[in-house]
């Protein structure tokens, strides 16, 4: 027991006087406001004694037993409350003792940095884990730094240093991460202020503007999610093309974005969706063309997208439906590494990142004949699949809460309160339209909602079909079919890849934690 905590005295665990009186004492006597640290057998019992040396109590040795049963459970209660507090915060806070050994580190900090556990970060050196700290100045100087700019992953983070201060000495420091970036802050401040123009930094002019998305902004805490991120990250390091796998609406430009941003390429983030073009303008439009080139064009020739993106990015979405024709001439750029316009004969060196994307197996596009291997194998050097919402629903409710206030900014309506069966109803659903599905549906609950709380009432029919008051789905013969229909797929590329989980997932489209779920929810024999 430590003297801070003054409410562990003698008067507060001593036995009543009249017991005190007949009892036979060899400890010498104490003050009521005595702090009790600690317990000898030699020390008990003994009598507390007033200023004027009558006896008013004596400590026994099993009262004081029961006070340090209460002192240790009042001790896991506070811990029990700072974790709560810790990791429900939306800042990053990390902790180091005097040695700048990291004590603790919340869930926020460590999901920013991709660390799922925190056994990977306690005991390690700060520095070891944390980019461009300086904590160790902190617990050094013992001078707080508040509002500093620190890169980390990438990107410019506001962060709070402070020094544990403890009897006269620095014993650790406290790091806070504030998640709101450089460009998002200004834009905050602009808002309150009634600012109209950016902040008088070039740089910060340019992120206003692109306004690319950030690892921290893809939302959500579960494993698939962050093993996603991680992969992601790191590939983001790297110069090496990038295939991101996923349903549709999963979120894959969004990742894109992100690797774009925490590359530290200076060129532009260009996006293009390969299905969106007629077949007979992809070409002209990926690769550019010379004046002359055909009927029609321009005077001066015309820039590819490739051509835009050099020392940048390009984004292929939904690169599986490329023209067999034209996979060929893309492989030759990803070899080549330069590009020849339509009409044109000089080539045009290329510095470019190639993230492509799809929501197909091109594994079975490969096998079927539409889609070239070679190609598939220059695209598939990192592949990073993107788990569907349904394989992280502990993710909804946060999901859920962004947009909500999102939408309630957007239409000048306050933040309902949601009842708890709508969370239910959100969560049980299978989200086949993944986050582009859940915006919609959040959307239209602000919008056509009546009060000040969302209910049962409020959610579309197609969403709330299957759910029950107590949480349980509907199972329809329609929903069963298509259950054995997925099992029996699952089943037949398992034994195609002879059991090998890694390579069925990949072939399948899916995460592997997926298949695991999707093993376990069929009983199929691993």
């Amino acid at each position: 027991m430590k003297k801070e905590w003054e409410e562990y005295t003698a008067d507060k665990w001593m036995a009543p006087v009249e017991k005190a009186e007949h009892a036979a004492v060899t400890a010498p006597p104490v003050q009521p406001d005595t702090v009790v640290i600690g317990i000898t057998e030699a020390q008990v019992p003994c009598h507390v004694v007033n200023e004027q040396k009558q006896i008013v109590g004596l400590l026994m040795k099993d009262s004081l037993l029961q006070a340090y049963r209460e002192w240790t459970k009042s001790l896991e209660h506070h811990r029990e409350i700072t974790d709560v507090i810790l990791n429900s915060a939306y800042e990053g806070v990390a902790v180091v003792d005097r040695e700048g050994i990291i004590v603790q580190m919340n869930k926020a900090y460590r999901n920013f940095l991709g660390i799922p556990r925190e056994e990977q970060v306690l005991g390690r050196r700060v520095e070891d884990i944390i980019e461009n700290t300086k904590l160790h100045r902190t617990i050094q100087t013992g001078v707080p730094e508040k509002g500093e700019i620190q890169v980390i992953q990438g990107q410019k983070m506001v962060v709070h240093r402070i020094p544990i201060w403890k009897e006269g000495e620095v014993t650790g420091a406290i790091g806070m991460l504030i998640f709101e970036g450089v460009s998002e802050l200004y834009r905050i401040l602009g808002k309150a202020g009634n600012m109209e123009t950016p902040p008088p930094f070039e740089e910060e002019k340019k992120e206003t503007r692109t306004s690319f998305y950030s690892f921290e902004q893809i939302l959500g805490s579960s494993e698939a999610l962050l093993e996603s991120k991680s992969k992601a990250r790191k590939a983001a390091r790297s110069k090496a093309t990038i295939l991101l796998t996923g349903e549709s609406g999963t979120g894959k430009e969004l990742f894109a974005q992100a690797i774009h941003k925490m590359s530290g390429r200076k060129g532009e983030f260009v996006p293009i969706n390969c299905s969106a073009i007629p077949e007979h303008l992809l070409e002209s439009e990926l690769f550019g063309y010379e004046e002359g080139a055909f009927t029609g064009a321009k005077r001066g020739g015309h820039k590819g997208k490739f051509e835009a993106a050099n020392y940048g990015t390009i984004f292929l979405d939904e690169i599986s439906t490329m023209p067999y024709s034209m996979q060929a001439k893309l492989l030759r750029i990803l070899e080549e590494r330069a590009v020849v316009k339509v009409g044109g004969h000089v080539p045009f060196p290329l510095n470019v990142r190639v993230i492509a994307a799809t929501n197909d197996n091109l594994e079975e596009l490969v096998e079927e004949g539409t889609f070239r291997q070679d190609l598939y194998y220059r695209l598939h050097v990192i592949h990073v699949p993107i788990p569907p919402l349904r394989d992280r629903r502990e993710d909804i409710p946060r999901l859920i809460g962004y947009y909500l206030k999102k939408f309630s900014e957007e239409n000048y309506v306050s933040v309902k309160s949601i009842d708890h069966h709508v969370l239910e109803c959100l969560q049980a659903y299978d989200w086949p339209g993944n986050i582009r599905e859940l915006t919609n549906v959040v959307e239209q609950l602000v919008i056509l909602s009546e009060g000040d709380e969302i209910t049962l009432s409020d959610v579309p029919t197609h969403v709330k079909s299957g759910y029950q008051t107590n949480g349980q789905r509907e199972e329809k013969p329609l929903k069963r079919s298509q259950h054995e229909q997925e099992k029996e797929i699952i089943e037949e590329e398992l034994r195609r890849q002879k059991g090998n989980k890694k390579k069925t997932a990949e072939s399948l489209g899916i995460h592997r934690t997926t298949l695991y779920k999707k093993i376990k929810e069929y009983n199929i024999p691993s």
